[in-house]
């Protein structure tokens, strides 16, 4: 299948057009040029096309045409990493541009991309909490998953932050032994095990104290992203077009509330960072991930992954002999009389 594998197709139209208008108004001049000495410039005609076609190439190499995949060897570093995140209306807030969900799903798909090799998985939370995709190694299924949050995913009602944690927890629960050569059972290598929950903090829900204890005991560290302002921001009506109003007829505001998302993170040992237009934590929050203690060497095995076949040396390279082609040959255009 023939892929791109940075379609900035707009981007590239605009350069195409600033080189061929580059190369026109350079042809002109040399054209006006010629005439007031009375000499002819019809030989420059045919480099015009060989520039052209020279930018094109190269052009079409920075678009990255890919033809196929191809299998990539990469170390897996034995990580669980589940992605909880919170798709409640408030969500829809814009006091981070665009909005705290879009803006939350930028950054959750650089960090899924910074584990080609682990596996990972997505709860989704309001009222309620479910799996939207298991853990898995497929990282272009769990990308897709991510580009589909919408704050209709789950059913109106004030946000807990308790149920995604209780089934995180059921989640986590002891690997069963897989079948060893011989028929004998053996116990599935241990992998480290981590989460990060994507909130504005809002909680309506029960005493976060017991399941944070309970997820303490399994040494699972729980990172959180507050996603929000101090000074907040409407919350959008259900369409988007106007905004949320309360009994009394004020608009909804919804602010950030850090208090719960540093309780789940100190009593995890994991960590907080901020996700606004200000401060961007997601450095940190990779940082911290990678710097997790690695498992066992039977969990982190190289194993391969399947990769567009990047296609970009073919047209790069034949711009370059182009290039070559056309400083070796010379074209005398204003020859004057001896």
């Amino acid at each position: 299948m023939f892929t791109w594998a940075y379609p900035d197709f707009w981007l590239a139209a605009a350069g195409l057009i600033l080189l061929s208008l580059l190369l026109v108004l350079y042809t002109s001049r040399t054209r006006r040029l010629s005439r007031r000495l009375g000499l002819g410039a019809g030989r420059l005609a045919w480099k015009l096309p060989l520039r052209l076609a020279t930018g094109g190439l190269l052009l079409l190499a920075w678009l990255g045409p890919a033809l196929g995949v191809r299998r990539q060897a990469v170390r897996n570093s034995g990580q669980d990493v589940w992605l909880l995140v919170d798709v409640s209306r408030s969500m829809d807030a814009a006091d981070v541009a665009p909005t705290r969900l879009l803006r939350a799903q930028a950054a959750l798909s650089e960090l899924v991309a910074a584990f080609p090799a682990d596996r990972l998985g997505l709860i989704v939370f309001g009222a309620d909490a479910y799996v939207q995709c298991p853990l898995t190694y497929d990282q272009s299924a769990l990308q897709l998953f991510l580009s589909t949050l919408s704050t209709r995913l789950t059913a109106p009602g004030p946000t807990t932050l308790r149920a995604p944690l209780d089934l995180l927890l059921s989640r986590l629960a002891p690997a069963a032994p897989v079948p060893a050569p011989g028929g004998a059972a053996a116990s599935a290598p241990p992998r480290t095990t981590s989460a990060v929950v994507v909130s504005d903090g809002e909680d309506f829900g029960e005493n976060l104290e017991p399941v944070l204890q309970a997820l303490g005991r399994t040494g699972a560290r729980v990172y959180t992203v507050g996603v929000g302002t101090a000074a907040g921001g409407a919350v959008p009506a259900p369409g988007g077009k106007a905004p949320l109003y309360d009994a009394r007829g004020a608009t909804v505001i919804s602010r950030l509330r850090e208090a719960p998302l540093l309780q789940i993170a100190a009593q995890t040992g994991g960590q907080y960072v901020a996700l606004n237009d200000r401060e961007n934590g997601l450095s940190m929050l990779l940082a911290g991930l990678r710097a997790l203690p690695a498992p066992l060497a039977s969990a982190t095995a190289s194993r391969t992954v399947a990769v567009a076949d990047n296609r970009y040396r073919y047209p790069l390279g034949l711009a370059l002999v182009l290039l070559l082609l056309d400083s070796l040959i010379t074209v005398r255009v204003l020859r004057f009389p001896q």
